[in-house]
C-alpha cells in the first residue's frame, strides 16, 4: 500500500512541477513579447529621428567631391 501512495505521490509532484513550469514559461513569453513590443517602438522612433536629421539631398554620382560624403551637410 506505502509503494501505492509513493507512486501517487511521485505523480502528482511531476504533474504539479509541470503545471508550475508552464505557468513560468507563459510569463516569459509574456516578458519577451512585451520586451519586443518596446524595441519595436524605439527603433520606430530612432529611425524617425534619423530621417528627419538625414540631409534631403543624395550623394553625387560622379566627380571627386561629394560621391563618398554629403557636403551639403
Amino acid at each position: 500500500m506505502s509503494e501505492v501512495c509513493h507512486v501517487d505521490t511521485s505523480v502528482n509532484a511531476t504533474v504539479g512541477m509541470a503545471l508550475a513550469l508552464q505557468q513560468f514559461n507563459a510569463g516569459q513569453q509574456s516578458q519577451m513579447d512585451l520586451l519586443k513590443e518596446s524595441l519595436d517602438t524605439q527603433a520606430n522612433q530612432v529611425s524617425e529621428i534619423m530621417e528627419s536629421a538625414a540631409p534631403k539631398d543624395s550623394l553625387a554620382s560622379t566627380g571627386t567631391v561629394g560621391t563618398r560624403i554629403n557636403t551639403f551637410a
